[in-house]
């Protein structure tokens, strides 16, 4: 009898299992929690996590924006390695999960066999491009082919690849997909640009080409004017109604407002060579850029009297701490717990909510310029393209606040004194690049290194690292968390690129 009971209670307990199997995952289905996700949406936080800081490094690099302070906000300001610093650019774009890089991957995996979706894979495309050309120009060889493809396919170490090979596809696919954009398909309205207008998304491929082709200039000319040709041919942006930007608000604050509103106001201050170069040209926007305050290590409320007036404006020097600052020629001493030197305008471009430019009508007027120089596009000439870019980043900055606005007599005032010359085409063009690139850190340090220009002097801070004293740095080193999680694959990438240096050149940097 116990053993009958025995098998009943088996046969029981089968026909439980059974019946419990029996439509398991609906039962085991949330009815109202989404099961897709519309890859549109995904493409929006792709956009938006492609602005970045380029604060510690970047800035302080191209001398524009400083501080003294060693510690915690180290690395472009003393030309000295700082992993919490350096990596910045690296995980905030590969990010697992959330960073652009994983999110465009995903969107063009989803998209590319779906011809309802077209525009929006190629849109996808276009913004991978763009955020592989600020990793590549940031540090060299970088995982490519391998890159966000954790969930896709497993692979959670890629390999880095040749940043040649990168630079080459990058053409090839902003070429293509700008091309294969068609207004009269889909029209992906979650885009945080244009929403979705096409034409604008044509002028930024093209305008994104003529950047990237331009990088060749130095190592295959031809090349560069052949693609830089074909941006031309498609359209580059035509006003500021172009510009590629993200919006921040006071929910969504831009990510450089702790440093600049926050604990840290006391800290960061307007470079030397920034400030001295728009005064000795009399440039309208040092008016909007810089200012004093009485107490900049208060916050805007109690910061007391600002003093904007361009000839009291006094750029911090470079080569210093926080401690040897007070030794540096025409020191001019502290108010309170910070110094006297002229900072970012707290009500203009320094706002929580001010905006983060990825490409721009000035920058991409100011490439053209050089392109005609160089005999590269014809039909207009290099001083009209020159003065479009002058003029456009000057009305650009009232996309940060109508106190921003420079008048047209004061730009014309500045292009009166401040001609177009053919002798030194070159170099006013990209000193222009480098004043129409000020907060995108990243691409004013490309194009210094591409281009030479402005031309300034070295950080000669005494503790620099000592394969860059007397120079500038010209790469970022990889995460150290590469070196000791990704190690074969970093080890490949550091040996083919000449080392794991701040002193190593980029390919297109000769």
């Amino acid at each position: 009898m116990k053993r009958i009971f025995i098998y009943l209670a088996l046969f029981g307990s089968l026909v439980g299992i059974s019946s419990c199997d029996k439509d398991f995952e609906q039962v085991n289905t949330n009815p109202v929690l989404a099961t897709t996700l519309d890859p549109a949406y995904l493409f929006s936080n792709a956009q938006f996590g492609s602005a970045i800081s380029s604060l510690y490094y970047q800035g302080g690099i191209v001398q524009q924006i400083h501080t003294p302070f060693s510690g915690v906000n180290e690395g472009g300001n003393h030309n000295v390695i700082y992993d919490p610093n350096a990596i910045t650019t690296f995980n905030l774009l590969y990010t697992s999960g959330g960073g652009p890089v994983v999110l465009l991957t995903d969107i063009i995996n989803q998209t590319k066999a779906n011809p309802t979706r077209s525009n929006l894979y190629n849109m996808a495309r276009i913004m991978k491009a763009y955020v592989f050309e600020v990793l590549v120009d940031t540090y060299g060889d970088v995982p490519y082919t391998e890159a966000g493809q954790g969930y896709l396919k497993g692979i959670n170490l890629p390999k880095y690849d040749d940043q040649k090979v990168i630079y080459n596809d990058l053409l090839k696919e902003l070429d293509e997909a700008t091309k294969a954009l068609d207004a009269s398909k889909s029209i992906e309205t979650a885009d945080l640009f244009y929403k979705g207008n096409i034409a604008q998304w044509k002028r930024l491929g093209n305008s994104l080409l003529l950047r990237v082709a331009m990088r060749f200039t130095k190592i295959d000319a031809a090349k560069a004017q052949q693609f830089v040709t074909i941006a031309a041919a498609g359209g580059v942006m035509t006003s500021n109604a172009d510009n590629a930007f993200i919006a921040f608000n006071s929910a969504f604050n831009h990510p450089n407002a702790g440093s600049y509103q926050g604990t840290e106001r006391g800290n960061f201050y307007l470079a030397q060579p920034f400030v001295d170069y728009l005064k000795n040209t009399a440039d309208p926007r040092l008016s909007v850029i810089a200012v004093k305050y009485d107490f900049p290590a208060n916050p805007l409320a109690t910061a007391g009297a600002e003093n904007v007036n361009p000839a009291d404006q006094l750029g911090m020097p470079l080569g210093y701490n926080e401690s040897t600052i007070a030794n540096a020629p025409g020191y001019p001493g502290k108010s309170g717990a910070a110094w006297k030197y002229s900072q970012l305008n707290r009500r203009t471009l320094a706002k929580i909510d001010a905006p983060e430019f990825l490409v721009t009508y000035a920058q991409t007027q100011l490439l053209m310029a050089e392109a005609a120089q160089r005999g590269w596009v014809t039909g207009t000439t290099a001083a009209t393209y020159y003065n479009a870019g002058v003029r456009g980043h000057m009305d650009q900055l009232k996309q940060y606040d109508v106190l921003a606005t420079i008048p047209v007599a004061s730009q014309d005032a500045y292009l009166l004194k401040n001609p177009f010359s053919p002798a030194t085409a070159l170099q006013q063009i990209n000193s222009q690049y480098w004043v129409a690139s000020f907060l995108n850190g990243s691409e004013a340090w490309a194009n210094l290194r591409r281009s030479g220009y402005p031309a300034l002097t070295p950080n000669p801070y005494p503790q620099a690292d000592d394969k860059v004293k007397g120079d500038f740095i010209h790469r970022l080193v990889y995460p150290v968390r590469e070196q000791s999680v990704n190690t074969e694959n970093y080890k490949e990438a550091a040996a083919r690129i000449g080392g794991d240096f701040l002193s190593t050149r980029i390919f297109w940097d000769k």
